[in-house]
């Protein structure tokens, strides 16, 4: 490569794994760095926490295996931009020091005891807000820690996110990005800042304006890499890092969805449908559109929680036969899981799945819980991890037809990224349940590449968004529908899926009543 090439650095932090990836102006990736990390430790059931340390050590890890891949110098780096999960929230002291692990966005312990919220309980309550923000409130893990570890949070002198605690770990400055504030917190999602002084968050949580970090739009300088930072990570002393957005953010932003007509898929931990509006849209009653990894601009979303979580835990429970063979063969395992799904035909033979291992905030709700109906002695492994992936498609495709009745914008372009946008079948299955003809983009590192169109932009070597996204993002492979594939996932989503809910909600609230579970 010739030195006087210039190249852009993206870290990213997801659930599964932190990754340093160095792009070109082109979008290319040039080199990667990948270190596996534990996801969480769970102390008590429901509860998901890993230690705020061992993210920082591993994201120096995963830099410092980067560097030998270089064949040009280190100063052909221009920037770097950061992008994490979301969600995860650290409790430092006034030293930096963490206080208690963090609590991972997987965790679902609620806190019920709340103080009275005073005359905002009638202005509320005469609102018809009362219930979602005692959701909110319980949902609120500041809230669980003030009453519950009362000696943590009263030395709590910053309360991040992730995204906010690696960026203190690199430059030394508290401050954040905009478009990373996905969590329980007293953030203005229509305004992009902290909420305004008489607003009902910051009666509903215990945080204090100072306890939060600065904020910067994405594509503005968070600050400077630095001297330590530089020593432990191995990143070039000085180097500005530019404000990016949180992971699912950056995955829009580089599958080049721009405008309401696209819809942007996220076979991640979390799976997730987006589409990007300058305009603020909930898809959902009090379930805010989130900030876009770019200014001035919205990502209105549908989630299911533990999406391609739900496959992994199908290959830990029940593909051990699959690990087996690729392990004695050489074989990567995800191709001999591709052939499960040709195994079992679309539909699977009425083996239908309602994808909620993890309870949702409004829709599902609370109580919800995971369901497969329709077995019988035909079906398989194979049926079963077919509808899965079937079941989390149909998910994502309720929620785009939410958003599109709400907008009065139909998805006539549909991008899919993410890990399990790598497997053709579940491509394939994707394309045929939503009857449009799917694209993934030219590289499966898109959470990544988001970051480096920020980094990228944020310092000058593309002018706006539009630009970068000309040069850096490119087709992938498409998939379009088969049309005898589409009538019957139509008809299975129409007369079973759309139902399920609804009839089993009863039983899910029963099942908590008896078990206390989910929590």
């Amino acid at each position: 490569m010739s030195n006087n090439k210039e190249y852009v650095l993206a870290i990213d932090n997801g659930t599964q794994s932190v990754r340093a990836l160095v792009f070109d102006l082109e979008g290319q990736l040039v080199a990667k760095s990948k270190v596996e990390i534990e996801p969480y430790y769970s102390n008590q059931p429901g509860w998901a926490e890993q230690d705020a340390d061992y993210f920082w050590a591993n994201l120096c890890k995963a830099c410092c295996a980067l560097w030998p891949q270089l064949d040009f110098p280190k100063s052909a780096i221009k920037a770097v931009a950061l992008t994490t999960q979301r969600a995860t929230i650290i409790n430092l002291d006034r030293d930096g020091k963490p206080l208690r692990p963090a609590i991972v966005w997987l965790d679902q312990r609620l806190e019920q005891d709340l103080p009275s919220m005073g005359l905002w309980n009638i202005l509320l309550t005469l609102a018809g807000e009362k219930d979602a923000v005692r959701f909110f409130r319980s949902e609120a893990e500041a809230n669980w820690i003030k009453n519950k570890q009362p000696e943590i949070w009263n030395k709590t002198a910053k309360y991040l996110l992730l995204s906010g605690y690696l960026t203190y770990k690199l430059t030394g400055k508290y401050v954040d990005s905009v478009a990373s504030q996905v969590g329980y917190l007293p953030f203005d999602f229509k305004r992009h800042d902290w909420a305004g002084r008489l607003d009902w968050k910051w009666r509903a949580l215990p945080i204090k304006r100072e306890q939060l970090p600065e904020l910067v739009p994405a594509g503005s300088p968070l600050g400077a890499i630095s001297a330590e930072a530089a020593q432990l990570t191995g990143i070039p002393e000085g180097l500005p890092l530019i404000s990016a957005g949180a992971d699912k953010a950056c995955e829009v932003l580089a599958s080049g969805c721009l405008t309401p007509d696209t819809g942007s898929l996220s076979y991640g931990s979390a799976a997730t449908y987006n589409s990007t509006n300058v305009h603020y849209i909930e898809a959902i009653k009090n379930v805010p559109a989130y900030p876009a990894a770019m200014p001035n601009a919205y990502n209105t979303e549908t989630i299911v929680q533990r999406g391609y979580w739900m496959v992994n835990w199908f290959k830990r429970e029940f593909g051990l036969r699959e690990q087996r063979i690729a392990t004695e063969t050489g074989v990567e395992p995800e191709s001999l899981f591709d052939d499960l799904l040709r195994e079992a035909p679309p539909g699977a033979m009425g083996l239908l799945v309602q994808p909620y291992w993890s309870p949702g905030v409004r829709i599902p709700g609370p109580d919800a819980k995971g369901a497969i109906i329709g077995f019988g002695d035909v079906h398989t492994r194979a049926h079963i991890y077919r509808a899965i992936i079937e079941g989390i498609a149909y998910a994502l495709r309720e929620g785009k037809e939410r958003l599109e009745k709400r907008s009065g914008h139909s998805i006539t372009t549909l991008k899919v990224s993410g890990g399990g946008s790598q497997s053709d079948e579940a491509m394939q299955i994707t394309a045929d349940i939503f009857g449009l003809t799917v694209e993934r983009p030219h590289t499966y590192e898109t959470s990544g590449l988001g970051a480096a169109i920020n980094a990228a932009v944020g310092v000058g070597l593309y002018p706006d968004y539009q630009s970068a996204l000309n040069h850096m993002t490119h087709e992938g492979d498409r998939f379009a529908p088969i049309e005898e594939n589409v009538r019957i996932y139509d008809q299975l989503y129409k007369g079973v899926y759309l139902k399920m809910y609804d009839r089993l909600s009863p039983l899910y609230g029963s099942i908590r009543e008896i078990t206390g579970y989910p929590f």
